[in-house]
């Protein structure tokens, strides 16, 4: 039995349809559709065309934007090494507490920001924020101490919190489940792309001369820039599949369709109570919750701190920017790798999550254990460090895969970002300024939370594949989520009703691994 006789076993025949009305507004509920209208399956060379012509619309355009977010989050890091921290007489922790505050910002605004995804066009809302982001960013630049730039950072926390959260909901609204890891992995590109460029574009500003200060004018012109690029993506990043004005009529209703046939669920204007409890009671959202929350904390030290690391290694203001830049180059062929084989490798997403942990951890300990006197050694530690950064494509891909409903999607993703935050907010708490050259407590902090994060990856794919082994068992029949061959599961179609259940009551619904 093919696995799509195994499908339709189940489900039987679904030839779902559309109504004029659902045609109009991506943003109606399906239950609003009527069944009558029959649906033309499209072609393998249709599809395989269509695809192509989405990843070329919104790959770019989420790729770059996530450029511009990580590069205006990490500006601080780039400051930090360009007289930021005496011209604002910041002193003790007030630097790693400028490094929290972004998170404490996101944090408070992650739930509410969760609730703008159901109630608004998803790409309209995301690309006002990023306007408002830019504008705040480039008030840092006029920041003279603690004070203001810890308002700022929250501020800057608040406006970019929709982000990470809504670019995976668009791309759980545009792709299958199977092609979930490797977008995810495109647009998380854009980090590695700013750790890269982001230090030469740093480095540029740094040889600006006059009395304002380069670090201020690193901040107003990266705000510049995102600013204009939000307005640019205002125009051109499409809500959903049914409103795509770059498509055809024919190929809008293939878009919105394609990601309905493999069991998961489309964007609703309309909050769902029960869906939101669910997501509360699930096991699988608190495992991925901490699992991001604990390896966040690395990723606090990381991110906030990677510079003055490798300062401390001996080495100069500029020759310390350059030598940041293989980081990006490390993170680019890390995610790449990772989410690449994801695609193609069955069961493997988690699997590939604790390798990239254990490379990172072997990193740490490069890093903390190699002599002084090696200061190549252990900068060659420091950038394995970021290794660990390849996981997050793939634990948001995971949510994507592993959660229906958009109501319960939306509130797993507050959650698992909420566990963000909080490791975020913690890692620089570990730096102890007391402590350089050596971050002994960093050190120690950042290996205890990637083992952690090692082992709850282990248990969180454990408990995915006996939840589906046993729902094989209660239906007497095998259903393979991740079949050798993606086009196999094509013609499984879910019906009007069916598409609106959760991960929990679509007993059909098999977990990603």
């Amino acid at each position: 039995m093919t696995s799509i006789e195994k499908g339709k076993s189940l489900s039987g025949d679904a030839d779902a349809v559309r109504t004029d009305s659902n045609a109009s507004q991506a943003g109606k509920d399906t239950e609003n559709m009527e069944i009558g209208e029959v649906y033309c399956h499209p072609t393998a060379a249709e599809e395989k065309a269509l695809l192509r012509k989405i990843d070329w619309r919104l790959m770019p355009l989420l790729t770059a934007s996530y450029f511009l977010q990580f590069l205006d989050k990490s500006s601080l890091n780039y400051a930090s090494i360009m007289g930021l921290i005496p011209d604002t007489g910041l002193v003790g922790q007030e630097y790693s507490w400028l490094g929290s505050a972004f998170y404490f910002g996101y944090l408070i605004a992650n739930y509410p920001a969760s609730l703008g995804f159901v109630k608004f066009p998803l790409a309209k809302y995301l690309s006002v924020s990023i306007i408002i982001w830019a504008i705040v960013l480039g008030c840092h630049g006029a920041a003279n101490n603690f004070v203001g730039l810890c308002a700022l950072r929250v501020l800057l926390g608040i406006t970019e919190s929709t982000v990470s959260p809504g670019f995976s909901l668009l791309t759980g609204i545009w792709y299958k489940p199977s092609e979930h890891a490797w977008r995810h992995g495109i647009w998380f590109l854009g980090n590695g792309i700013a750790n890269t460029f982001g230090g030469l574009l740093a480095y540029g500003i740094a040889h600006i001369g006059g009395s304002l200060g380069s670090w201020r004018w690193l901040f107003i012109i990266f705000g510049l820039i995102t600013v204009a690029w939000g307005i640019l993506l205002y125009f051109t990043l499409p809500d959903a599949p049914l409103t795509a004005r770059f498509l055809t009529q024919r190929e809008r209703e293939i878009a919105d369709r394609r990601p309905q046939k493999t069991q998961h669920s489309f964007k609703t204007n309309e909050w769902s109570r029960s869906q939101c409890i669910e997501a509360l009671v699930d096991p699988k959202t608190w495992l991925i919750s901490l699992i991001i929350a604990v390896a966040s904390i690395t990723n606090g030290v990381v991110s906030n701190f990677g510079s003055l690391i490798i300062k401390s290694f001996g080495f100069g203001e500029l020759d310390t920017i350059l030598l940041g830049m293989p980081n990006g180059g490390f993170q680019i062929a890390a995610v790449i790798a990772a989410t690449y084989t994801a695609s193609k490798v069955r069961r493997s997403r988690l699997i590939i999550i604790v390798v990239g942990y254990i490379f990172a951890l072997i990193g740490i300990l490069l890093v903390k254990e190699l002599p002084m006197s090696n200061r190549y050694g252990r900068l060659v530690g420091c950038w394995m460090m970021i290794l660990f950064s390849s996981a997050f494509p793939l634990l948001l891909s995971l949510m994507a895969s592993n959660t229906a409903g958009f109501t319960k999607k939306t509130t797993v993703n507050a959650i698992f970002f909420i566990g963000y935050c909080a490791g975020n907010i913690g890692g620089p708490q570990l730096f102890k300024s007391a402590e350089a050259p050596n971050y002994h407590t960093a050190y120690n902090g950042m290996i205890a939370c990637l083992v952690i994060s090692t082992v709850l990856s282990i248990i969180l794919r454990q408990y995915m594949d006996r939840e589906n082994k046993r729902r094989d068992r209660e239906q007497g029949v095998y259903i393979d989520p991740e079949p050798k061959h993606v086009e196999d599961t094509d013609d499984v179609d879910l019906t009007v009703e069916r598409i609106v259940l959760t991960d929990w009551e679509n007993k059909k619904f098999r977990y990603y691994l």
